[in-house]
């Protein structure tokens, strides 16, 4: 038998799906999710954006329990926290064509 999921679980999940829409946050997951724990140094340096940017985004991700993050030194490395992020993002990526070149 289907039942109603509650409107407070559907707005966690509308919340985790706005966090998922913003491409450099998805460029960030998909960076961590691909080669494992990474710094800000190292995600500046892959995504080419600020770091400013960069931070902000990880702070957002690790507010929301996506990403984790461990202090050695003075580095922050940080990694994909929720193993069901990686298999939806390989779910709906799947399903979106290759841009082509123009």
């Amino acid at each position: 038998m289907k039942t109603l999921i509650p409107r407070e679980q559907l707005e966690q999940v509308a919340r985790r799906f706005r966090l998922l829409g913003d491409p450099v946050r998805l460029e960030i997951l998909n960076l961590l999710h691909v080669r494992g724990e990474m710094t800000v140094q190292d995600l500046v340096a892959a995504t080419g954006q600020s770091q400013a940017n960069v931070s902000k985004h990880l702070r957002l991700l690790r507010e929301a329990g996506l990403v984790a993050r461990r202090q050695e030194g003075p580095y922050a490395y940080y990694r994909i926290n929720d193993p069901m992020l990686a298999a939806l993002c390989v779910l709906v990526c799947s399903q979106v064509p290759e841009a082509t070149a123009l």
